[in-house]
């Protein structure tokens, strides 16, 4: 079995770290090379560029053999929103207005497939469990969850449901939302990615990390920082426990993903150009402006 880091997650996020452009054809042994670096076998590797496929991030270019693989124009489009979200989530407090969606629904005891549809989908949309059949989120938009709602439950015979806008009585109470979360949890996992790369915070301060153990470094925090925008609900500053940790998590991360990306850049067309002779002219990497949001290094095509 693989151990490690999972590839397709890894590939997804070298491809969204490195790559900006769908007119690059990248060989699948380079694809091979790459994640040989992060202990990835050639077969799970050669895996996880069919599951990329299979999911539209890449398409096979052509009908050569060895197949050559190219991003398609959504996946680009979608690496740099996400790029976007990861390297600026946590920059500034929210605009809070008190505002919540709240989502209540009432199904027969039969009704288990779409209970556990409904949960699923709710969850996948930011939503957090604050009663049995009460879900809530903070915002206002409560177009994506009645559409769902309603492809999901409208022929449940029984099942019932509302979506609604709502404020707290007691917003800051223990009776208010921040019930709904888990925020011991969110915090303890802040902490431990504070302390599993404080000591590699410390070897790039002091110049120790070449461009091997760089390019490495630097993806994996960033395989681990990219799964708080998904599950941080971004509670405004009344609704959290006091010395809450992601403005020290996301300091480090931005410090390390900063200072090793032109190191890991180089690292990288090294271990491709053997198998894609074009790589220098491909690879690049995104960097934190200095208005929070993703841009690729400056490269000449």
């Amino acid at each position: 079995m693989q151990a490690g880091p999972n590839p397709q997650h890894l590939l997804t996020t070298l491809l969204g770290e490195y790559l900006d452009s769908a007119d690059a054809d990248l060989p699948s042994a380079a694809v091979v090379a790459m994640l040989g670096e992060f202990g990835i076998s050639e077969s799970s590797a050669r895996a996880a560029l069919s599951r990329l496929t299979k999911r539209g991030l890449i398409a096979v270019r052509g009908a050569g053999r060895p197949p050559v693989y190219h991003l398609t124009a959504q996946a680009i489009a979608r690496h740099r929103s996400r790029m976007d979200q990861f390297l600026s989530f946590g920059a500034r407090p929210p605009r809070w207005t008190g505002d919540w969606v709240a989502v209540c629904f009432s199904l027969p005891q039969s009704g288990q497939a779409p209970r556990h549809a409904v949960r699923k989908a709710l969850g996948s949309l930011g939503f957090a469990r604050l009663y049995d059949s009460v879900w809530i989120r903070p915002g206002t938009d409560a177009g994506p969850v009645s559409r769902e709602l309603r492809d999901i439950l409208d022929g449940v015979e029984g099942g019932r449901w509302s979506v609604m806008h709502t404020r707290f009585a007691e917003e800051a109470g223990p009776r208010g939302p921040a019930a709904a979360y888990d925020l011991a949890g969110l915090a303890a996992a802040y902490e431990e990615f504070i302390a599993r790369y404080s000591g590699l915070r410390v070897a790039v301060r002091n110049g120790e990390i070449d461009a091997t153990r760089a390019l490495v470094a630097r993806t994996s925090v960033m395989d681990s920082w990219r799964k708080f925008p998904d599950v941080d609900p971004d509670l405004p500053e009344h609704l959290l426990p006091a010395r809450w940790p992601r403005q020290a998590a996301r300091d480090l991360m931005l410090e390390i993903h900063s200072a090793l990306g032109a190191l890991a850049e180089a690292r990288l067309i090294e271990v491709a150009a053997p198998y894609w002779p074009d790589a220098a002219r491909w690879i690049t990497h995104f960097r934190a402006s200095e208005d929070s949001v993703s841009v690729p290094a400056d490269r000449d095509r």
